[in-house]
């Protein structure tokens, strides 16, 4: 099923749609500031595992991150941040960025496995900001990714659901995607390090 929503104006009615599909344990693909995202509810073991499935990961290995509407999730999910990493976090949120930091108890245990770390998106769309308002709590984000050998990311919401149809229950029309994911940034120490260089310009 695909769904069009607007990102400068996300239609309450749809979001709730969505939202339902989650609590269901249905599995979404939706925009992000950067490229699409493939997630489920994170407290949902059973989605969690399918979208592990399609990804060919095993959970506890993998390294999907949750996406927040706000910073406020950060002390449900981490470890205390020190202020230093706090105000960079701060700075770059929303935005391309993700922040792997120190994972607490109340993380998953079948996300965590042996990780001790989370990482931590706050994208710059209000379309999966008001998701996961709806929610109450984060979803799982995993990119979606395309074969083809020059265009790593497909961008066309469209293409996207022609290709995942049969394997997500629903896919949300927001615009033409990013090819480009976020930057990574380690922020399990006293100074971020970055991981991977994407979308997100990192000064120190």
């Amino acid at each position: 099923m695909l769904v069009k929503i607007y990102d400068e104006n996300p239609d309450p009615k749809q979001v709730r749609k969505v939202v339902e599909v989650l609590r269901n344990g249905g599995l979404i693909i939706y925009p992000t500031d950067t490229v699409y995202g493939l997630g489920c509810d994170i407290t949902n073991a059973r989605a969690v595992e399918k979208v592990a499935r399609i990804k060919g990961v095993d959970v506890e290995k993998s390294n999907f991150s949750f996406i927040c509407s706000d910073l406020s999730h950060l002390s449900d999910f981490t470890k205390p941040i020190s202020s230093p990493i706090f105000k960079i976090i701060k700075k770059y949120s929303p935005g391309p960025f993700t922040f792997i930091l120190n994972a607490n108890n109340n993380v998953p245990k079948y996300f965590k496995g042996k990780k001790k770390t989370v990482g931590i998106r706050v994208p710059d769309n209000n379309i999966i900001h008001e998701i996961v308002k709806e929610l109450g709590n984060p979803i799982m984000s995993s990119s979606v990714h395309d074969e083809d050998e020059i265009l790593e990311y497909t961008t066309d919401p469209e293409l996207i659901e022609e290709k995942y149809a049969n394997m997500v229950d629903l896919v949300i029309d927001g615009g033409y995607g990013g090819n480009i994911p976020s930057t990574i940034l380690d922020c399990t120490d006293d100074f971020p390090v970055i991981v991977r260089q994407g979308k997100g310009v990192f000064e120190d």
